[in-house]
């Protein structure tokens, strides 16, 4: 299939997203403040206050075509207690390429470490970059800092994206058969409007930061985001690999048909070392699901991370 193929599938899948969000009785006070101060939603879970910050006012296209924001353009930050009684904070920003470097200033200024800057596409326009970013402090303080950065976040206008002669889907397609996916990968996913997203935590890996364990919900996660039909549908997701996992997960991704996106670290000395893997394609649904699971039976049984 080429990658103009499912053009049709994901233009009419364009449908009103809705975002679960905690209500403020479930979010601690201090962190209710977080998300006050921000301006954004979020919720509470595991330990772990993960705010989002959807590119909502970007359209982006994907060789040609129109992508749903939840299938890979929701940034996010996420605050976690250290032993210390501090917090420590990580997060992923979602950029048009002007963004980059007046958000990176900001963060930086105002005390945080940039640790990551990479795309997660090919084909995309405009072109979208993620950058993470790293911090430690009292969640008052956090917040306060990284508010000069998210504030200039979506303030100028994003170029025109519509693709020329992009032929409209006259029928509604099936939905995707999501128990069939989350029975191929083995785990169950959560479905955002067009998008049905399958996250898978590392929890054999033990990282933490000043006491504080960076879980799934901290950024350290496989996962992969469903859209389209059964018959006609995009992968796209991020796996989480010590070094040793690689190169198994490279050639299984590519055994599949999965285009390999970006290799990259999220963070910076970290123990082990965790190198995080991009990757899209399209097919059929099940097709994708069973590439994606091929990687994930890669992971835990490669041994501990290179040594060199």
């Amino acid at each position: 299939m080429t990658r103009h193929d499912w053009t049709p599938i994901l233009s009419a899948l364009m449908i009103l997203c809705s975002v679960g969000v905690a209500t403020a009785q479930d979010v601690p006070a201090d962190y209710q403040h977080v998300l006050t101060t921000l301006g954004k939603q979020g919720d509470f879970k595991d330990n772990v206050l993960k705010v989002n910050i959807p590119r909502n006012d970007v359209k982006v296209t994907v060789a040609g075509v129109a992508t749903p924001t939840p299938f890979g353009f929701g940034g996010w930050v996420a605050m976690t207690k250290a032993t210390d009684g501090n917090q420590v904070l990580m997060g992923d920003l979602v950029l048009l390429q002007d963004e980059v470097n007046p958000v990176m200033s900001a963060l930086l200024a105002n005390g945080f470490d940039v640790t990551a800057l990479h795309n997660h596409f090919f084909w995309d326009e405009p072109r979208m970059f993620y950058m993470h970013v790293h911090g430690h402090g009292s969640t008052a303080d956090l917040a306060r800092k990284l508010k000069p950065a998210i504030d200039l976040i979506g303030k100028q206008a994003p170029p025109s994206t519509t693709a020329p002669g992009a032929p409209a889907a006259t029928t509604t397609p099936n939905p995707l058969s999501t128990a069939k996916l989350a029975q191929i990968v083995g785990t169950p996913g959560e479905q955002t409007g067009a998008v049905y997203k399958i996250t898978i935590g590392r929890s054999d890996l033990k990282v933490a930061e000043m006491g504080a364990p960076i879980n799934a919900r901290m950024g350290l996660n496989t996962w992969a985001a469903f859209t389209g039909t059964d018959a006609k549908a995009a992968i796209a997701g991020d796996v989480a690999m010590l070094e040793s996992e690689v190169t198994p997960v490279l050639k299984a991704l590519r055994k599949n048909g999965l285009d390999v996106v970006a290799i990259h670290h999220h963070m910076t000395n970290e123990r082990p070392m965790i190198i995080f893997l991009h990757y899209w394609g399209t097919g059929s649904a099940e097709q994708l699901a069973t590439g994606f699971k091929a990687a994930v039976n890669e992971l835990g049984k490669h041994g501990a991370a290179s040594t060199r």
